[in-house]
């Protein structure tokens, strides 16, 4: 069976979701508790921003918080070609943000977080016995308190024609994080790779919210929970002039939580920056 959504208010929902997460690294719940209103709200005053010149005045700073035009767009892992993209990277508290705009991503970052921790709890419940054993905390613990969670507004903007040919609006990759929370974008495009090297197109129904494994949970799940690779495909050309816009949650532990024997979440996420060029 292929990837579906999964009610969040079904009686058996936990264990068809965690089920997804162990088959595809992917589970998509609807009727989950995150208002669809604020999420099309801060599409909308976001596309307003990315469409502005105002986003020149947020330009990130050392600290990897503020906008990214899409000349420093990220290169995934093996691709010669940057993704079609721009963002902007919100930490909170500590993070910078448009004043007018700060009010709303810290209240839909404190919904969606409270809404991880709720999903890691079904995880560790229904995580094999030999697996929840490998935790050395509670995974809804791991994320409490962490100021390290980034949230990001993603604008994969309109094609003019002139992208490079092999380029895609988000190269295949995975996730450094714990956890990633997704609202289905306004456009679809999200593919996911199946353990049969095939790629599937991710349900993103607008209501859909999308969560995914990311390499730290893998770590400390010891693999039974796999990070999968994932991409954005370019859109068709009855769609080249829309904008896509997403607004991934990427749940990080407290940097002193223990991942596995190897690693903590710190010393994890250090030696991942080097590998990419960051550090």
């Amino acid at each position: 069976m292929g990837l579906y959504a999964v009610d969040y208010l079904a009686p058996n929902a936990g264990l068809e979701f965690v089920a997804s997460l162990h088959e595809f690294g992917f589970g998509i719940l609807k009727n989950h508790p995150i208002p669809q209103a604020s999420v099309e709200s801060i599409y909308a005053h976001w596309l307003n921003f990315f469409q502005s010149t105002e986003k020149y005045n947020y330009r990130f700073r050392s600290s990897f918080d503020g906008y990214f035009p899409p000349e420093v767009s990220e290169t995934a892992k093996g691709c010669a070609e940057r993704d079609i993209k721009e963002y902007f990277h919100f930490y909170h508290p500590w993070g910078i943000c448009p004043e007018a705009l700060r009010p709303e991503l810290i209240a839909y970052r404190q919904q969606a977080n409270a809404l991880a921790e709720a999903l890691l709890g079904w995880i560790e419940a229904y995580s094999p016995p030999e697996v929840a054993a490998l935790y050395h905390e509670p995974l809804s613990t791991m994320i409490r308190g962490s100021e390290q969670t980034l949230l990001r507004v993603l604008h994969y903007p309109p094609f003019q024609g002139s992208e490079p040919s092999q380029a895609l609006r988000a190269a295949a990759h995975e996730d450094i994080n714990l956890l990633t929370v997704l609202p289905a974008a306004n456009e679809p495009g999200l593919q996911v790779l199946t353990q049969a090297g095939e790629w599937l197109d991710v349900p993103c129904d607008f209501g859909y919210l999308i969560v995914n494994i990311g390499d730290m949970l893998q770590e400390a799940s010891g693999g039974y929970f796999p990070s999968t690779t994932h991409r954005v495909i370019n859109p068709p050309p009855s769609a080249a002039n829309v904008s896509r816009i997403s607004l991934p949650l990427f749940l990080h532990p407290r940097p002193e939580v223990v991942l596995s024997e190897r690693y903590t979440a710190d010393s994890y996420l250090q030696e991942r920056l080097r590998e990419l060029g960051f550090k």
